[in-house]
This record gives structure tokens, sequence and C-alpha cells, in this order.
């Protein structure tokens, strides 16, 4: 076990001195197999888990579903889900706060990304909001915390990497997040009632859309609710896997972004670039967890922390609370990708041994990395904000994410108490 904290120790070492993390964990995991097994099985691990990963069929759905997101917000899809959400709900009190959240909730069920529909809604969003006098602080918590959903709601690039890690069934875990994801934006929504009904001035209503220029609104949707019925409703039902509905997706999007005339040369290559860079980063991350994966299985650690966790006497839930607490605080300090890449090593397999779904857990750890990308001061959503907005200062922003953070802790303590929220859905799977 000693080993493996000094192989922790010598990771945030080295984030400290701002080596990319990525690098630190490999280095680590390299470094930790050749002095406790020797340089040739070290050398040897490296090289499968390099040729593994590159060539691994499962993995080819994170560039798809990267390249559909990236095909869809430049056929300007989440400008008309604004518009449509707006048409409906803009002329409440709040309401362009409220179409925001809808908004988000609809572009992360054809994007996969938190900090893509956070920099998407800024740019859709935020200029209405402040024509109408929205507080900064309202307006870039509501753009922060919508974001998230497109990590809980499918397709989830989280959700993706998690299954693969822990060889969950992506479909099912896509199954698990609708329930929730939903549920996060209706309590979002809930709080932003709450929270006008105290400021009203800081974010009046709209005006009233007339009925037939709602209907148009509704048109100009077809494309997103076509995609998500062809590649969600194809992986519930069974008729192809998270790759193959993945490619059907990246394939809808293109041909939507061709038929709006949205798609030069030039912004093709942006968009191949885009996803390449993502993909690339992102593969780069899980080699390097793989490796250090590796080096801790190789130590004692996930055997004596088992042990010690048993030996504590608390009950199986009262574990996953303790573990969801730790998560929260290392969220506020942690990337979070990193964060989870880290410790899904050290606590899934004492998840499994309580008894637990590996689905259901799947969900909580979304949640909290949805906890984490708003939770001041290391919060992604915040600093994409900040610098996509560059005169909203950050104090703004932080003061207007933690209702949002709040409201989060709270759908994540319903669904460790009912269980039911994330595996209904996965249940009715074939």
């Amino acid at each position: 076990m000693i080993e493996a904290l000094i192989g922790f120790a010598a990771i945030f070492g080295l984030a400290l001195l701002r080596v990319p993390l990525a690098f630190a964990m490999g280095l680590v995991g390299v470094v930790g197999i050749g002095l406790t097994r020797g340089w040739q099985p070290a050398l040897a691990s490296t090289a499968q888990v390099v040729y593994e990963t590159g060539f691994a069929y499962t993995l080819s759905v994170i560039p798809l579903f990267i390249l559909m997101g990236n095909f869809v917000a430049r056929a300007g899809l989440a400008h008309e889900l604004f518009q449509a959400a707006y048409a409906f709900i803009g002329h409440f009190r709040g309401g362009l706060a409220h179409a925001t959240v809808a908004a988000c909730a609809g572009f992360g069920a054809i994007c996969g990304s938190s900090i893509a529909t956070a920099a998407t809604m800024s740019k859709v969003a935020y200029p209405s909001m402040k024509k109408l006098g929205y507080s900064d602080s309202l307006s870039t918590g509501v753009m922060a915390a919508g974001g998230t959903l497109g990590i809980m709601i499918p397709p989830s690039t989280i959700m993706v990497i998690y299954g693969i890690i822990t060889e969950t069934n992506i479909g099912k875990l896509f199954a698990a997040g609708v329930i929730p994801g939903v549920l996060t934006a209706l309590l979002m929504m809930a709080s932003i009632v709450w929270m006008t009904g105290r400021d009203p001035e800081h974010a009046p209503a709209g005006e009233r859309t007339s009925w037939p220029d709602r209907w148009k609104a509704l048109r100009g949707i077809w494309g997103v609710v076509l995609l998500v019925i062809v590649v969600l409703g194809g992986i519930y039902g069974g008729v192809f896997t998270a790759t193959e509905g993945a490619g059907f997706g990246a394939a809808g999007a293109f041909l939507f972004a061709l038929a709006r005339r949205r798609l030069t040369w030039a912004v093709l290559y942006q968009v191949l670039v885009e996803s390449a860079r993502t993909t690339g980063m992102l593969f780069t991350l899980l080699i390097a967890a793989t490796m250090f994966a590796n080096f801790v299985n190789f130590t004692t650690m996930p055997g004596d922390l088992k042990d010690w966790i048993t030996h504590l006497g608390l009950s199986p839930t009262m574990i996953i609370v303790a573990m969801m607490f730790i998560y929260i605080v290392l969220g506020t300090v942690m990337e979070e990708l990193t964060m989870v890449l880290l410790t899904i090593p050290l606590f899934f397999p004492i998840v499994t041994s309580l008894g637990f779904d590996p689905v259901w857990f799947g969900v909580l750890i979304v949640m909290i990395v949805q906890i984490g990308l708003i939770s001041p001061p290391v919060g992604m959503n915040l600093f994409v904000l900040n610098s996509l907005l560059p005169n909203v200062g950050l104090g703004a922003i932080f003061r207007g994410c933690w209702p949002f953070v709040v409201v989060m802790i709270g759908v994540l303590g319903l669904l460790i108490t009912f269980p039911g929220l994330s595996l209904w859905l996965p249940s009715l799977m074939k």
C-alpha cells in the first residue's frame, strides 16, 4: 500500500510542477511498475496498453460522438433549441433562464460534452439575457449549470469512459442517465423560480410568443428530434450497439449540417481538427490512467483499502455516501476527468464487492463530475464562461453557480436513496 500512496503523492507533486496530468500519471505508472516488478514488465505493459487502447473497437465510440457534437454545433441547432424553448416559456418570469436550461438539455442529448454545451450557450443565450436585464450572476450560473446536463443526458463522453474502464454496458449507462438528467433539469428550473421570486428585477419576463410562431419554432428542431430518436432509440431498442449508434449519429449530423449549407471546406477542416484534438487528449488520458491503474493493482492498496473500509463497520449505503463526500471535496481542487480516472481503480472494486449495480454507481460518478464542473475554485465550466465572457467577473460567475451546486447535491442524495431512478430504464432494455 505504501508504494501506491507514494505514487499518488508523486502525481500531485508533478501536477504542482505544472506537468500535464496525463504525463504525470503515465510516468508514475511506468516507473512504479518498473521499480516493483522490473523494467521489462513495465515496458511490456506500456506497449500492451498503448496497443490495446489504440485498436479497441469499443473506444471508437468516443471520436464518433465527439464528431457528432461538433457537426451539430456547426449546424446551428443550439440556437434553434433555445428559440423553441423561449417561444413556449420565455414569457414567464425568468423565462430566458428556463429556456437556457431546456436548450442545454436538448443540446446535451446530441452533444455529450459539458464544456461544449456551456460554451455554445454562452453565445446563444447570454446576449438575450443581457439585453433583457438579467444579472450576470444568474445568467452565467444558469449556463454553467445547464451545461453540465450535456454529460448526464446521453450520449455522454464520461459515461463512455466509465463504461470502458469498468466494462459496464454503455447502452445501459445511457439509459440510466435519462431520468436523472431530466430530474436535474426540472429541479434547476425550480431553483430559478425560487431565485427569481426573491429578486424579480434581475430576471424579467420576455415577450409572449404567438401560437403560430411557436409551431414554427418547433419545426426548426426536427433535426434534433430525429437524431435523438435514431441514435438513442436504436441503442435502447437493441437495434445497434453504442458504437454503431455513434456512427449513425455522426453521419446524420454531417448530412444535416451539409443540407443546411453550414459545412464549407474550411468548416469541415475545423470540425475534423477539433474532433481529432479532443480525441487525442482523451485517449492520452485513458492510456496514462490505465498505466497508473495497472501499477496500483500490482500493489496491495485495493485489497488493503477494501479491508479497512469493511472493518469500519459502516453500512454499505454509508460507505457510498462517504465516497461521494470524498469526490465532492476532490472536485473542488482537481480536474474532474482526471479525478475519475485516478479513483475508479480504487473505489469500483469496493462498490461491486458490496453488491451495488455498476450502472447505478456510474450515474453517481457522472453527477459528481457535474458538481465538480461548477464548483469553485477549479470548476471547468466556470473558467470556460469566464474566458468567453471577459466582461463578466469570475466572482459573479462563482456566486451564480452555488444555488445549482446545492440542487445537484440534492439530486445526488435522491439517486443514492432511490436507485430505481437510475435503474428502471436500463431494466427495460433487451
